[in-house]
C-alpha cells in the first residue's frame, strides 16, 4: 500500500490488462484515516491517453473515495509491452465541511506555502483475463441426468419398436389364418358340391338302366347314352381330382 501522512492509496501501481481497440479501466481507493478533510488532485504525464473520475475531489474523515481511470482505446502495443506513463496524486489537508467546490489550484501550491503531499504511481500493462477453457469429451456430462434420460429413451424407443414389430407380425399370422379358413370353407363347399352332383348323376344313371333293362331285345343300351355318361365321369373326375 503507498501512503501519504494523510491519504493511504491502494495499489501502489495503476494495472491495465492490456488489449488493442479497447477501452480499459483500473481504479484507485483513496482512505483518509485522520479526522481532517482531506483535497486531492490526480495528474498524469499523458493527459490525452487517460480519463480520470473524478480527478479531483475530498475525501471526509475516516472515510474513503474511489477514483477511477480509463485508458482510450489503443491502436498499436508499446514495445516489449512497458510503458513509462505516470501518475501524480496530491493531497492537502482541506478546511472542515469543504466540498469539490471548494478546491482551488492554489490549494496544491507549494510555493504558496501549503503543506501539498504527493504520491507517484507508475502504469503497467499485464495479460488480459483468459476465457475458461472449453468442456472436453468425456467429461463429468457423460455421467450427467441428462445422459441418463437419453439412455433411457432410447431403450423405451427399442422396446416400442419391438413391440410393434411383433403386433404387426401377429395381425399379419391372423390376417393369413383368416384367408386360409377362408380358403379351406371354400374348397370343402365345392367338395361337397361334387360328391351331391355325382351321388344324382348315379342315381339317374341306375334309373336309365332299369328302364333299358326291359329293352334288351333292342340291342342294349344306345350309345348316345354311353357318351354322356362318359362325359359326366370324366367332369366329375377332374373335379374330385382339383379338390
Amino acid at each position: 500500500m503507498s501512503s501519504t501522512e494523510i491519504l493511504h492509496i491502494q495499489p501502489q501501481e495503476l494495472q491495465f490488462p492490456f488489449e488493442l481497440r479497447k477501452q480499459i479501466s483500473c481504479s484507485l481507493q483513496l482512505s483518509n484515516k485522520t479526522d481532517n478533510y482531506v483535497a486531492f488532485k490526480v495528474k498524469t504525464t499523458n493527459p490525452k491517453k487517460y480519463c480520470v473520475r473524478p480527478n479531483t475531489g475530498v475525501v471526509m474523515p475516516r472515510s474513503t473515495c474511489d477514483v477511477i481511470v480509463t485508458m482510450q482505446a489503443q491502436k498499436e502495443a508499446p514495445p516489449e509491452m512497458q510503458c513509462k506513463d505516470k501518475f501524480l496524486l496530491q493531497s492537502v489537508v482541506a478546511s472542515p465541511g469543504a466540498t469539490t467546490k471548494d478546491i482551488t489550484p492554489e490549494m496544491f501550491n507549494k510555493e504558496s506555502g501549503h503543506d501539498v503531499e504527493e504520491c507517484k504511481l507508475r502504469v503497467v500493462y499485464v495479460a488480459p483475463p483468459q476465457p475458461p477453457s472449453p468442456v472436453r469429451e468425456g467429461s463429468d456430462e457423460d455421467s450427467s441426468p441428462r445422459a441418463s434420460v437419453s439412455e433411457n429413451g432410447h431403450s423405451n424407443a427399442l422396446d416400442f419398436n419391438a413391440a410393434s414389430k411383433a403386433f404387426n407380425e401377429r395381425g399379419e399370422h391372423q390376417d393369413t389364418s383368416f384367408e386360409a379358413r377362408t380358403h379351406i370353407s371354400k374348397v370343402t363347399e365345392e367338395r361337397n358340391y361334387v360328391i351331391e352332383q355325382n351321388k344324382r348323376l348315379q342315381q339317374e344313371l341306375e334309373l336309365l338302366r332299369r328302364q333299358t333293362g326291359s329293352r334288351r331285345s333292342g340291342g342294349g343300351i344306345p350309345f348316345m347314352y354311353v357318351v354322356v355318361v362318359g362325359i359326366i365321369g370324366i367332369i366329375l373326375g377332374f373335379l374330385l381330382k382339383r379338390t
